[in-house]
């Protein structure tokens, strides 16, 4: 076997040793390594496909670690991580023990931040410049950034101040949609080429230099330059409100040819100025499948290489964990159906329509869906003038993105007393993305704004009932959360179409020696682990709480004042949880002495994993929950 290119690239240093015409080889061992692990390991495949060149080009011009590359989101940056000593590594991508998904500085030097979120690198990349011009220090700092990410208020804040600030730093926009400008033709081209060329920026510093020294007229002539400059970009270039921001404009070029990444890169890395290079990539390259449904590879479990399919669990598997995409699937299906009987039924979302749901909404009523970008904040104050006007506004949302939205939740929402109804997918631990994308802190998030009903369902059913539930009240903003994709799979005589009705529980079993009071889908691994308990003689009586805000007080009470003794279980954090909901309840409510013992996940970063894996680790397994109540049993 011939030996490859990448075999004798441990580190940035190593690609420096080879020739230019010698990288588009190395493009392709890259992809092939990325496609065949996450073909196994699933992950952001198109993305990271499509910014091979860049990523190499890049590292190529660059001295990283000793200079700065910031990744937003990071979804993007696998070719990195093999560049960067990690390929020998790579087929343990997003599994247990493994490397990240996304940029983990407790992974490498070469990651600067951990990242998962989108729209933070260019903030902290001028923070990182500013630090370095207070330490008189000269390394550069290069922030890299999707153009979806682009569209969120903080890129836009960070840019006004980075031109403000006037620091030596570089923005990379990547394009890989073409959302900006599909204009990579030969007039652009040309004009990149002089104005970026070092004797023309030279001949600019001098001439400006040489004006400047007369007073009658000098700033007058460079102020015309300048505008002859920027009328001939604005022509023929699309980036003239980067211009008007303080930032120096190139581009946009073609991200996914090196040798023109690499010659741009050594042009402009020489200006003392904030600078945006535009580049253009093609989504999923080099991966014919992901190339034609990019949106399909964004992000993808394992798929067979030679077809593109996803692989699918098995029969066994999906009875003894989850079915595919249950939750998101059936509040998709209720949506609709409820819309189509109810014109006022609106949908947002911020970039996600196929990972919430709502994309087969988005095909039937295409005036009532809002898809606003990676701008979650706009999307809260956007559903806000909707209700308002009144319209029935529904917000599908990822947990750990929603977090971005706080002070609207609390000043848009919940202060107006809105009619909004947010679906708070991905809610709990989600699995191999990490601890940036574990929705484990939205109860404590939300359950103490006021105004607000906030739910979890145990099932799809739940979720369908509860849904239909939260759209026909009318009183204020409701929240439902719902774990990724994971619908449990239950057994006929456990399933039930008990009503919803404001701040009810449901006994799910009843028992004398102990209560375990659940919320949503560990409602489920509680009647399992009462289960395990009657086994030992322990008989539990369990609740589905269904409401996190407000509690079923009765019947928390009724139930407690029988067994004595109380365990809350939640897939969320312990302080501030559903747990101390509870807790503050039985102080304010209960007089009797009872032992009462909260089980939630502890106060640190989730890692990335399996998911079933992570709540067995964590005490959230049928069988850790046992256990941990036989034992508090004992003493």
């Amino acid at each position: 076997m011939a030996e490859r290119l990448l075999d004798n690239i441990n580190n940035p240093a190593d690609l420096k040793k080879l020739s230019v015409d010698k990288l588009p080889a190395l493009a392709h061992e890259i992809r092939e390594i990325i496609i065949n692990n996450v073909a196994s390991s699933g992950g952001h495949l198109a993305s990271s496909l499509g910014a091979v060149e860049l990523i190499i080009g890049i590292h190529y011009c660059l001295n990283a670690p000793e200079d700065i590359i910031i990744w937003d989101v990071g979804h993007q940056a696998y070719a990195h991580k093999i560049l960067t000593g990690r390929k020998d590594r790579f087929d343990t991508l997003r599994k247990a023990g493994g490397i990240s998904g996304f940029p983990n500085k407790y992974e490498s030097e070469y990651d600067v931040f951990t990242t998962g979120h989108g729209s933070t690198s260019i903030s902290t990349a001028l923070g990182m410049a500013s630090a370095r011009d207070l330490e008189q220090k000269k390394y550069k700092v290069v922030a890299v950034i999707g153009d979806a990410s682009l569209g969120g208020g903080m890129a836009f804040e960070a840019l006004n101040h980075a031109g403000h600030l006037r620091k030596n730093m570089i923005v990379i926009l990547n394009d890989n949609e073409m959302s900006i400008s599909k204009s990579v033709g030969a007039l652009s081209k040309y004009l990149n080429r002089i104005i970026t060329a070092p004797a023309y920026n030279r001949v600019r510093r001098d001439v400006e230099g040489l004006l400047a020294k007369g007073p009658r007229f000098g700033f007058s002539v460079i102020r015309s330059a300048r505008r002859l400059e920027e009328g001939l970009k604005n022509l023929l270039v699309p980036g003239m409100i980067f211009e008007e921001l303080g930032l120096r404009y190139f581009g946009p070029i073609d991200g996914n040819d090196t040798g023109m990444v690499i010659k741009m890169l050594k042009n402009i890395s020489g200006l003392n100025e904030p600078i945006l290079l535009h580049v253009v990539t093609k989504k999923g390259k080099g991966y014919s499948f992901s190339e034609k449904k990019p949106e399909k590879f964004h992000g993808i479990s394992s798929f067979n290489v030679d077809t593109g399919e996803k692989i699918e669990v098995s029969n066994k598997e999906k009875q003894d964990v989850q079915t595919e995409a249950s939750f998101t699937k059936a509040f998709g299906d209720k949506i609709i159906e409820i819309a189509d009987k109810d014109n006022k039924i609106v949908a947002i979302t911020a970039a996600m329509p196929e990972g919430t749901g709502l994309d087969k909404f988005a095909t039937l009523f295409p005036d009532r869906f809002f898809d606003v970008g990676m701008a979650e904040q706009h999307a809260v104050g956007f559903s806000a003038g909707l209700a308002r006007a009144g319209f029935k506004p529904v917000v599908a949302i990822y947990s750990t993105f929603l977090q971005r939205s706080y002070d609207q939740l609390f000043h848009e929402a919940c202060l107006q007393n809105l009619n909004i109804v947010f679906m708070l997918d991905r809610a709990g631990l989600v699995g191999e993305d990490g601890p940036t994308h574990h929705g484990v802190f939205d109860i404590s998030y939300i359950r103490h704004l006021p105004n607000i009903i906030f739910m979890a369902p145990k099932d799809e059913e739940e979720l369908k009932n509860m849904f239909s539930w939260a759209v026909s009240y009318d009183k204020g903003p409701v929240a439902i959360r719902y774990p990724r994709g994971a619908s449990y799979f239950l057994k006929p005589n456990l399933k039930n179409n008990f009503p919803i009705n404001l701040g009810k529980g449901e006994l799910l079993k009843q028992g004398k020696d102990a209560t375990i009071v659940s919320i949503g889908y560990m409602s489920n691994i509680a009647q399992e682990a009462a289960d395990f308990l009657m086994d030992e003689g322990i008989d539990c009586e369990v609740i589905n709480a269904r409401f996190i805000k407000p509690l079923d007080v009765e019947l928390i009470k009724q139930s407690v004042s029988k067994t004595g003794r109380l365990f809350t279980i939640e897939e969320g954090v312990l302080e501030g949880g559903f747990g101390s909901g509870i807790l503050e309840l039985i102080i304010d409510k209960i007089k009797k002495d009872i032992i009462i013992k909260n089980i939630a996940l502890p106060d640190k970063f989730i890692e990335h994993g399996d998911r079933q894996v992570l709540l067995d680790k964590y005490g959230l397994s049928s069988k850790k929950i046992a256990e941990r109540i036989k034992k508090e049993w004992q003493k």
